[in-house]
């Protein structure tokens, strides 16, 4: 089993990297967000990987973070959630907006996720309300919930816009990281920055 990777990534495709470890390239399916992460960063990266094995392949999913790889281990484990669409989740919304939509029972958050539908949502719910219940109450209060929130409500105010989901939410998650404690204005204003851009 390989749960940990370090090593310089010398190769970047659609939601994949290879790492070199010492002249070995491991090929490894990241998240959007840590693609683009990657791909400003030079030198050694540490990855914590989850490694599945199938009959006709064997296949790396690396993580920036641990509780990334966590919340992957219990998404892939709810009924019908595969790797690609855990990955896809993971790309699309941060695990304190997820936490908080399961709690919610915000089936509309869930599926705005590519590969999310209404059935898939409410199984989610389902068999993760709970574990998701003390999750989101290790969550700071005014503070990283907070800034879900403010997320989740600057991304719906660049689709009344006129921008399309994904661009936004990309935009927005963008703007996240380098707000400190962001504000839907503060988040909507950066973002519009980096969509005139593209």
């Amino acid at each position: 089993m390989i749960a940990l990777l370090s090593g310089e990534p010398v190769l970047k495709g659609d939601r994949w990297v290879v790492i070199d470890v010492h002249g070995v390239g491991y090929r490894v399916h990241v998240t959007q967000p840590a693609l683009q992460h990657l791909a400003g960063t030079r030198g050694t990266v540490t990855l914590h990987t989850h490694m599945a094995v199938r009959e006709d392949a064997i296949t790396l999913y690396g993580f920036l973070h641990h509780s990334e790889l966590e919340m992957f281990r219990i998404l892939i484990n709810v009924t019908g959630i595969g790797p690609q669409i855990a990955m896809n989740l993971l790309s699309q919304i941060g695990i304190e907006e997820f936490a908080i939509a399961i709690v919610n029972e915000d089936e509309k958050a869930l599926t705005r996720i590519s590969g999310i539908g209404t059935k898939s949502a409410k199984r989610l719910i389902l068999e993760l309300r709970d574990k998701m219940k003390k999750i989101s109450e290790t969550l700071p209060h005014g503070g990283t919930g907070t800034a879900a929130f403010a997320a989740r409500d600057a991304v719906s105010a660049l689709v009344s816009l006129g921008f399309a989901e994904k661009e936004s939410r990309d935009a927005i998650n963008a703007a996240a990281r380098e707000t400190g404690t962001p504000t839907v204005q503060g988040l909507i204003k950066k973002a519009l920055v980096t969509l005139k851009e593209g």
